[in-house]
């Protein structure tokens, strides 16, 4: 039980406004792309972005709307 809880609390990320907001790294791991395509892609406008300082977050529900935007039904059945 102890190390369920201490799994949950050390991948625990705050919401703000029922909105969760993602880094760099954990978009590149969800999209399996490296950080200099996110860069290509922030640059040319294909992935909003919020740059504070320097350090770039996400929102999770601005790359489900890019997934849901590039998908394509299979045509094969």
């Amino acid at each position: 039980m102890l190390n369920g809880i201490e799994s949950i609390v050390k991948h625990y990320k705050p919401h703000l406004n029922g909105e969760r907001f993602l880094s760099n790294h954990e978009v590149s791991k969800k999209l399996n792309v490296s950080l200099r395509t996110l860069q290509e892609w922030r640059d040319t406008g294909l992935i909003p972005f919020i740059q504070i300082k320097g350090k770039i977050i996400y929102r999770q529900s601005d790359i489900d709307k890019l997934l849901q935007k590039h998908y394509f039904e299979s045509w094969k059945e």
